[in-house]
């Protein structure tokens, strides 16, 4: 059984690209990533959230996974799911 539901996995490319963009512009949760990174704050604990599927939630849950969680993500609305970047988060190990 597939961890995940994705229209086109083809498309992980581009969403990675386009996550890499969103990132570079939400500097605070960067912060908070890299501060995730060090301290494993959430480690063992497994979340889940019912969000608009976009490049900008896939940093939350970058920054989620850094700090040690394990993420399920459910898209809120399909009309505003972004199939390239639900690809990649599938790629990254999101439940998606």
């Amino acid at each position: 059984m597939e961890e995940f539901q994705v229209k086109d996995m083809t498309l992980a490319p581009q969403g990675h690209l386009q996550i890499e963009w969103a990132s570079a512009h939400m500097p605070v949760l960067n912060q908070v990533k890299n501060r995730f990174k060090k301290e494993k704050l959430l480690k063992g604990l497994m979340l889940g959230a019912c969000l608009h599927v976009t490049k900008e939630t896939a940093v939350l849950m970058d920054t989620l996974i850094a700090g040690g969680a394990q993420v399920a993500l459910c898209g809120s609305n399909p009309l505003s799911t972004q199939d390239d970047v639900a690809a990649a988060l599938a790629e990254k190990g999101v439940h998606v």
